[in-house]
């Protein structure tokens, strides 16, 4: 052990912009009258994405089942939604088992809002607001298709191309050896290794409409040439994706659904079994508003907004000091 470990990851300056980021946040949503709120950290239940691990925790109240330190505050808001809530956001820690790195630590700061009656193209506006705010930029956020991404990069529609076609162009631009037969496996590859490094380096750029087998916890939608797409956007700044945002899916038996197909594919990677949130399916049932929501990363905005290299530098004790 070094005599510096007990230092700090993040500067003091860092930490003051910290604060004033916060401070920001908080001032953005009191103007627009959105409510804070506050939702259960621990809980008993957590999401079923097959490529996402929930850290688990002993039962608080000493009972035999396991707890869970929430990836999102996502199930718990949109308890409240259902309930009345209107417009909503919260500040929260979110945690997650394996993910560290220059742009990752396993626990992390995430602002999360939810708004009935918008859609995911108005959420993106005020996304742009929020972002626009922070970085002090007056130029217009860029927003290109999920098609056009992969059209500009590599010359295939990924709407319609085969999974071979996209195997093939990974392996010509990456030494990597990967045992997949799904196509959407071989697109995050080339996304996230060969495309997200140039997103929106010179200005923000928004990327919409993924393939409607990306939707997660989105609503599915016919686009103009008649393709199945997500309505859902991801926010990449200097190459670091910082928000991911959904026209949420309201109807329960359709999240029954997938959740359902989420345990089928975890059954296949030999992921452990979560057991879908019953709490949610019922709130959904009761009726959850048609909303959009979005979260968003706030270690990785002020990595941005500060011009930092890596994410523990934004944080006052990263994993490795903690």
């Amino acid at each position: 052990m070094t005599e510096s470990v007990w230092q700090p990851s993040a500067a003091l300056t860092t930490l003051k912009a910290r604060a004033d980021l916060l401070a920001t946040i908080r001032q953005f949503f009191s103007a627009r009258n959105i409510l804070e709120v506050d939702t259960p950290l621990l809980a008993k239940y957590s999401v079923t994405d097959p490529y996402m691990q929930a850290l688990t925790a002993d039962n608080p109240i000493g009972a035999t089942e396991r707890y869970f330190l929430q990836t999102s505050p996502e199930y718990a808001m949109k308890r409240l939604l259902a309930s009345g809530s209107g417009p909503i956001y919260q500040l929260c820690k979110a945690f997650r088992k394996g993910e560290a790195g220059g742009y990752h630590n396993p626990e992390f700061t995430m602002l999360e809002w939810y708004r009935p009656d918008f859609n995911h193209y108005q959420l993106m506006d005020e996304v742009e607001q929020l972002v626009s705010q922070v970085l002090n930029s007056d130029k217009p956020f860029n927003r290109i298709s999920y098609r056009d991404v992969f059209l500009d990069a590599f010359s295939i529609d990924p709407h319609s191309c085969d999974c071979e076609t996209v195997r093939t162009i990974a392996q010509q631009h990456l030494d990597i050896q990967m045992d997949s037969d799904k196509k959407d496996d071989w697109l995050n590859l080339l996304l996230a290794e060969i495309i997200e490094p140039e997103l929106g380096v010179d200005t923000p750029v928004f990327i919409t409409d993924y393939p409607a087998s990306q939707s997660a916890l989105a609503k599915v939608s016919m686009d103009s040439s008649g393709i199945k797409v997500a309505q859902r956007f991801e926010l990449y700044s200097q190459g670091i994706e910082l928000a991911n945002g959904y026209f949420e899916l309201t109807d329960a038996e359709e999240q029954r659904q997938r959740f359902q197909q989420d345990q089928q594919l975890r059954q296949v990677l030999s992921a452990p079994t979560i057991e879908a949130d019953p709490f949610l399916l019922a709130a959904m049932a009761q009726g959850l508003p048609s909303c959009a929501g979005v979260a968003l990363g706030v270690d990785r905005l002020l990595m941005v907004s500060q011009q930092l290299a890596t994410i523990a530098e934004t944080i006052s004790f990263s994993i490795d000091r903690a």
